[in-house]
């Protein structure tokens, strides 16, 4: 089973490709912040699901999802059965 903190790190890694600043928080909205536009998100969902081995369904297509390291790692944890604290 995948850690809470090798959800965070994967998902900071990947972000770090797309992202320039480095020190953006974990909670950060990278959406609202300017790092990513809603285009990015289909890329973010294709990371997760190829990452983790999950399915992102419609019903998880919300934006708030995936806007935020935090975010992003409770949705996983959640789709993992895991459960992630924020």
């Amino acid at each position: 089973m995948t850690s809470p903190s090798d959800i965070r790190a994967s998902l900071r890694l990947f972000l770090s490709k797309y992202i320039r600043a480095s020190d953006f928080a974990d909670s950060q909205n990278i959406f609202a912040s300017g790092y990513v536009n809603s285009l990015f998100a289909m890329q973010l969902v294709l990371h997760v699901e190829g990452a983790f081995g999950i399915t992102v369904e419609n019903e998880d297509m919300d934006i708030a999802n995936f806007s935020s390291v935090d975010a992003l790692a409770r949705f996983v944890g959640h789709k993992l059965g895991a459960g992630v604290a924020a």
